[in-house]
């Protein structure tokens, strides 16, 4: 493990439950960025949701965040393709990458089950699978496209043009475009078919907190056994530059008498298998909560955790800044370290140099 950060779900409170509202939420997720910056901490990365009190449009967050922190990436884990316009998304992101001077890391997907019903539908998009997956692929396809800086509209007749830029029928970019930012997507990878198909796009690897395999190995195991496959189809195909991976997971480290009353239940023997309301099993990860020795041996054991150059650590959003900063704090502190933590400060990570 090279790099770590905080994978935040942004769920906040809505008419008289208690807790953060959505302007609260954003408030503190800002504010918990710019601690981790300052703690070196190496990323920064929110959630995508339509239809549910959680993050939605990540754009303005990520800006404001880039606004004020120096090193730390931020990114989204992940944006649901199925909602978006891929033109104007490479806008944005090429408008993100250069305000940041490529502290990116977009993670981008067909996305998990929403409570709407077709809900893209309602956002303008029709697709054809039931499950919107033809059109999040024909999207992604298109957003690298435009990413890559290629021709997506042709140019005006003369007379139509304002301001009369190019030669009539001239293939037309989006603009701004940021140069290297194909290196900074991500493909949130739920099973090791689509682990391989984001090596043949030529995109790193961003595998979550459960995975559409479940036969009964653990998460770790799936989870390594998706990486290899990546890093295999990555390098048949023959790409000039190595990728990143990374992993999520529920870590809690207990240092004091405050964490062990915070977090001393939270662990959970083993992994479970679930379902995410598709009809697929699902195997869905343990979470850790131990003092900072223990934890160093159970991620060690994790061999995902292990496999991959990051490790974004779920954050209980709900329960506060400082809360979320004490996680961070103790990780960095006690567990990193042991792991091969390189801070933000001392420079930007790479991936893991692919064998042969």
């Amino acid at each position: 493990m090279k790099a770590f950060g905080f994978l935040s779900f942004g769920h906040y409170a809505i008419g008289n439950q208690p807790g953060p509202g959505a302007g609260d939420t954003l408030r503190q997720a800002l504010e918990l960025a710019v601690i981790a910056d300052e703690l070196g901490v190496n990323g920064a990365y929110f959630r995508v949701h339509h239809f549910a009190p959680q993050g939605a449009s990540p754009m303005p967050l990520l800006g404001a965040i880039i606004g004020a922190t120096k090193n730390i990436e931020v990114g989204t884990g992940v944006i649901d393709m199925r909602y978006e316009n891929p033109l104007y998304l490479a806008e944005e992101a090429a408008a993100l990458d250069l305000l940041s001077d490529g502290r990116v890391a977009l993670g981008v997907s067909r996305g998990s089950p929403e409570p709407a019903r077709r809900g893209w539908e309602a956002f303008g998009y029709s697709a054809t699978e039931a499950n919107g997956s033809d059109m999040a692929r024909d999207k992604f396809e298109r957003f690298l496209t435009a990413i890559d800086g290629y021709g997506v509209a042709e140019a005006a007749p003369a007379e139509e043009q304002y301001p009369r830029m190019y030669q009539p029928g001239t293939p037309l970019p989006v603009f701004p475009h940021s140069p290297g930012l194909r290196r900074r997507v991500w493909w949130g990878a739920g099973t090791h078919a689509s682990a391989e198909q984001a090596a043949r796009d030529g995109v790193n690897l961003m595998s979550s907190t459960l995975v559409s395999e479940a036969d009964g190995s653990p998460l770790a195991d799936l989870q390594a056994e998706q990486i290899a496959r990546y890093r295999a189809e990555w390098a048949d195909a023959g790409h000039d530059w190595t990728p990143r991976v990374s992993v999520s997971r529920s870590v809690f480290p207990i240092v004091d008498d405050r964490t062990r009353d915070l977090f001393g239940l939270q662990a959970t023997g083993r992994d479970q298998i679930g379902s995410l309301g598709e009809g697929t099993p699902v195997t869905f990860g343990r979470t850790y909560a131990a003092e900072p020795d223990t934890l160093i041996e159970q991620l060690r054991a994790d061999a995902a955790v292990m496999a991959a150059d990051t490790l974004m650590l779920t954050i209980p959003n709900q329960m506060g800044v400082e809360v979320n900063r004490t996680i961070l704090e103790a990780f960095a502190e006690h567990v990193a370290p042991a792991l091969g933590w390189r801070p933000a400060s001392e420079g930007r990570v790479e991936g893991y140099p692919l064998e042969g």
